[in-house]
């Protein structure tokens, strides 16, 4: 065939960035991927996150509000290393170990000179991973020996990297617990407002923001909530000491904070005035250009805020302990020019170091990415609500491409999932109701882009969290009870971690993951071009509908259709690709034998000098990804 001509290359990309709104023409776009396979370096990455607190625990009491005594907790040491293979085996790069880092919660550890907390602020028994207590150390009910806590999590580092997981842990920069103190700091660090003038509203130094003349009251309970379920217990008695207020970490400057506010945490200030202005320097815009060296050379010389200074050493502190990564909680409620600082200092201490952030402004993506100097962004207000509505009958597949259309610039910079710790669970009756339906949206989401994919723990096992654990609800997992997980419970199998207990479907479930996360790592199509072919056989196909999708990937000689049904039926048609991507292949005519990456079907491909056409049948929830060989078969 002809090469493409070269007044059809604007064609493409205004395709690429009009994806569905077109219904007609066909997107492509290279989404800053290696140009050929010489130049992938690195697997594309697979981030499997996890809660050490529940992986491990398999007392099956599930008691709702139950004890650490009643329902137990995992540890640290419940990471062995058959499990943590077991876990790179599934095809997993990264392990995210949610809720490492020590936070409030409700249980005494004052042997080991740690103060106990107040259950008025903390959420749960089990407390949440995301009121901090002690950056410097972790949480103590994750380990054998408490006093032993930091040299065990040390050995879990060497344990993960051993099997050839890199490690993630989160940090939270926009908030602390209400009782923030550190043990382990090092020497010469002060805690966060330590050194706060409490006499004003705001300062420049200031770690918080207070409500000046008022003392801290405790939400007024709504619904029937009660504190530890209405447990007796000497500390929970409707009053906690914090003279004078701070502001709450959702911002909330109320003295006496709602239920529904992050009560539990106060906010950090990271020199942004009362009224919004900031009070340091900001960045010139020509750094969205340049490079993190740059970024760091900007700062060097400038006078920062006090917190800013606190969080560069926690996370350097943390790097030099082993870690390999972070992930910044609610990184959109900090600015942006605070990252550039931490990032480009992070960047120049270990280059290497992934950082993902939790977003959810799509209009301040390309900021957070230029200029705050992240590597990976949340893509959950865009297609993970895009699919999700598709699988809930309230969208159409159209808005997936749309939704990549607008992401073409940025697209191997979002990191994809379909749960996490914040989401349902796909098998919830609140959600799809069948891990069936989340094949589909697995397969798409991680054949997208170079970005990384995410699974989240008992994902690739089905769980429903059809349980209600206290003070963490159902279709859930709970981040706040002491609480084990079924499905995972019988993957651990006494520690085995085999198929042995696992379901039929849950065996075929885990499979599936299996293959699709291993392939979506090596395969070099994956972190090359893009076509979208969804609006271009919407237009061209009668069969072909709203709970269908599809699109081309391809880098050197790997070239990939990927077809996914989101039906529950079975679903027919013919499918055609445009002369534009057979141009872009440079495919000759003739047949064309496509083989299953992840099955073993085999559809044939007939290549026509403007046309491509296969006959597709997928059943429901089934996907395919077809790889092209390079000749026809005549």
């Amino acid at each position: 065939m002809k090469k493409l001509h070269s007044l059809l290359i604007p064609k493409l990309i205004l395709a690429s960035l009009l994806g569905a709104a077109l219904l007609g023409s066909s997107g492509c776009s290279q989404e800053n991927a290696p140009k050929s396979v010489e130049e992938v370096v690195e697997a594309k990455a697979v981030i499997y996150q996890v809660l050490p607190r529940l992986f491990g625990n398999t007392i099956k009491t599930n008691k709702p509000w139950g004890t650490i005594a009643e329902n137990g907790v995992g540890k640290f040491s419940d990471f062995t290393p058959m499990a943590l293979r077991e876990i790179h085996a599934l095809g997993a790069t990264h392990i995210w170990y949610t809720g490492a880092l020590h936070h409030a919660l409700v249980g005494d550890y004052t042997e080991y000179g740690i103060s106990n907390d107040d259950p008025d602020v903390v959420k749960g028994r089990a407390g949440s991973p995301y009121a901090i207590k002690d950056y410097y150390s972790v949480n103590p009910d994750l380990t054998d020996n408490p006093a032993d806590r930091l040299q065990e999590f040390r050995a879990l580092l060497e344990r993960s990297h051993r099997a050839g997981l890199k490690v993630i842990i989160d940090i939270v920069p926009n908030h602390v617990a209400r009782a923030y103190q550190s043990q382990h700091k090092p020497q010469g660090a002060r805690d966060f407002g330590n050194d706060d003038n409490t006499q004003v509203i705001y300062d420049r130094n200031n770690n918080f923001y207070y409500v000046v003349g008022e003392d801290f009251r405790v939400p007024l309970a709504k619904d029937g909530y009660q504190t530890l379920n209405g447990e007796s217990n000497n500390l929970a008695d409707g009053q906690f000491v914090e003279r004078p207020a701070k502001w709450t970490g959702n911002g909330a400057r109320s003295a006496q904070p709602a239920m529904h506010d992050w009560y539990e945490t106060v906010k950090i200030n990271f020199g942004v005035r009362p009224d919004g202005s900031k009070n340091f320097a900001e960045l010139p815009e020509e750094f969205a250009q340049r490079d993190y060296r740059a970024h760091a050379q900007f700062w060097a010389d400038k006078e920062v805020p006090d917190t800013w200074k606190k969080f560069r050493d926690i996370t350097h502190y943390w790097l030099d302990f082993g870690v390999d990564g972070f992930r910044y909680d609610m990184a959109g409620m900090v600015p942006v020019e605070f990252w550039s600082y931490l990032n480009s200092s992070i960047k120049m201490r270990n280059p290497n170091t992934l950082l993902l952030a939790e977003i959810y402004t799509p209009e301040r993506y390309r900021d957070y990415l230029h200029l705050g100097k992240m590597d990976y962004l949340y893509d959950k207000v865009g297609t993970y609500d895009a699919i999700r509505a598709v699988m809930e009958n309230k969208g159409s597949t159209d808005k997936i491409a749309e939704v990549q259309a607008s992401l073409v610039d940025i697209s191997s910079h979002m990191l994809r999932f379909m749960e996490n710790h914040d989401e349902q669970r796909i098998a919830s009756s609140q959600f799809a109701g069948t891990p069936e339906a989340g094949k589909p949206a697995m397969l798409v989401s991680a054949a997208l882009s170079a970005a990384p994919t995410l699974v989240y723990f008992g994902q690739e096992l089905g769980e429903p969290a059809n349980q209600d654990a206290g003070f963490g609800k159902a279709s859930r997992t709970t981040i706040f009870d002491y609480w084990s997980v079924p499905s995972v419970r019988r993957w651990n199998n006494g520690g085995t971690f085999d198929t042995a207990q696992l379901t039929e479907e849950e065996q075929a479930l885990r499979s599936f993951y299996k293959s699709l996360l291993n392939f979506s790592k090596r395969s070099p199509a994956l972190r090359g071009h893009y076509m979208d072919l969804h609006a271009y056989n919407r237009k061209q196909n009668t069969a072909y509908g709203e709970k269908q999708f599809s699109f081309a990937r391809w880098s050197g000689q790997e070239k990939l259709l990927v077809l996914a049904n989101f039906d529950t039926k079975t679903v027919g048609f013919d499918f055609q690709l445009p002369e534009e991507l057979l141009e872009s292949w440079d495919l000759e005519q003739g047949l064309f034998l496509t083989e299953g990456q992840l099955s073993q079907e085999v559809v044939d491909l007939v290549v026509t000098e403007h046309l491509g056409s296969m006959k597709i049948k997928l059943g429901p929830f089934e996907s395919y990804i077809l790889r092209i060989p390079e000749q026809p078969q005549n």
